[in-house]
């Protein structure tokens, strides 16, 4: 099993981590601020705590521009070949994806064709809850009315909800050139951004991402989006710098198994090719493991905590895959003289994953804390025989 890949940085010193001085104070501050929240079991770590209301993902654009394919493709593992034959959404489709994934957030997929902005709709219930708004426009088929849409979705969100992330998926770019790729992506962005600054709102940031269902650019767009919503991400990001300095690993990612959206890389750049291989892995994995891993009187996932695999491939690059929690694993890259030292590299990998276990014991906390606090908030305006007291 070999691919081509190759790596050109130098090792350094290789030590034992350490993460004495990692500080929770500084987390329990990060946290405190965050609305992301867990559902019992998510996280896959002892002592789960549910208490916050999950952030929202709205999918909206024109008819036919793929919104529904995009979701039903990254979260439901849908060939891109079977979308052809959905049908039209034609109404509001919530769904929550927590229950079987790392991730913890609910997607809202909107048909084209409603309008939300009707007297009749609660617009403002919906952006208000919301955490992040991706509109997908169609890049093969004219995107003026997308574009006229766009501006007034991002502008009414923007009044109820202004810290909503708003994320433009330039979506069925399968079929276009590199070259027609990033004319058509500028044109977007000029034409988007030239509004919003005619009409005095240029405070508000896009985000343009270049998708197609067909490759692996769906699920790293999606990967940024979600990434945006994880308040932990910063201290995430630290733990895997600190990981790789001291283990001579190259690159390493922190992947939701389920969805393959990565939740957290080392500050390095990404490389598309290095996220398909990761992603390739992962399925690799999972489907050596559904056959070879259970029995078949036996119940489980073919995911757990003695998920392992190693690649060599054959440009002197390893692949190592650890399981981190059982939605959870760690993807790295290496040299083969550095893989030498796998004792070093377990060891520093079980420091890492007792960091992440204490990360979000301080999220856990947190959330306890704020349940109890709003119990006592309410019990004290509420009189033995249940009605409410308003305080003067």
């Amino acid at each position: 099993m070999t691919s081509e890949r190759k790596y050109n940085e130098a090792d350094g010193e290789n030590e034992a981590l350490s993460f004495d001085y990692y500080d929770d104070d500084d987390d329990f501050d990060t946290f405190a601020d965050g609305d992301c929240g867990c559902d019992e079991g998510v996280l896959g770590f002892s002592d789960p705590f549910s208490s916050e209301v999950k952030p929202r993902i709205l999918l909206m654009g024109l008819r036919r521009s793929g919104k529904s394919s995009i979701q039903k493709v990254v979260f439901h593992k849908m060939s891109p070949n079977e979308t052809l034959f959905l049908e039209s959404t034609n109404k509001i489709c919530r769904e929550d994806v927590s229950n079987s994934s790392f991730v913890s957030f609910q997607i809202w997929d909107f048909p084209g064709q409603i309008d939300f902005f009707d007297p009749t709709f609660d617009y403002e219930m919906i952006f208000r809850g919301t955490g992040a708004l991706i509109f997908v426009i169609d890049s093969q088929d004219d995107y003026v009315e997308a574009l006229s849409r766009l501006h007034l979705t991002v502008t009414r969100a923007y009044k109820v909800n202004p810290d909503i992330n708003f994320e433009v998926f330039i979506h069925k770019v399968d079929g276009l050139s590199d070259d027609h790729k990033i004319e058509k992506q500028r044109d977007i962005h000029k034409r988007a951004n030239d509004d919003l600054a005619d009409a005095g709102l240029e405070r508000i940031h896009l985000s343009f991402y270049l998708t197609s269902i067909y490759d692996h650019s769906i699920f790293e767009a999606f990967s940024k989006v979600v990434q945006k919503l994880i308040p932990q991400l910063p201290t995430l990001e630290n733990l895997l710098n600190i990981f790789i300095s001291n283990s001579g690993i190259e690159k390493a990612f922190l992947f939701d198994v389920v969805s393959k959206i990565y939740i957290a890389t080392d500050s390095s750049p990404v490389d598309m090719q290095t996220y398909e291989l990761c992603c390739d892995m992962i399925d690799v994995v999972i489907d050596i493991s559904c056959i070879y891993g259970l029995t078949g009187d036996e119940a489980g996932t073919p995911y757990d905590k003695e998920s392992m695999a190693i690649i060599h491939l054959n440009n002197t690059t390893v692949m190592y895959l650890k399981e981190v929690t059982k939605f959870l694993a760690l993807v790295c890259f290496l040299r083969e003289e550095s893989f030498e030292r796998k004792g070093l590299i377990d060891y520093n990998f079980h420091c890492f994953k007792k960091a992440i276990e204490e990360v979000f014991d301080v999220r856990l906390k947190v959330q306890r804390s704020r349940k109890l606090l709003s119990q006592r908030r309410w019990s004290k305006q509420t009189v033995p025989n249940g009605t409410q007291v308003h305080p003067h």
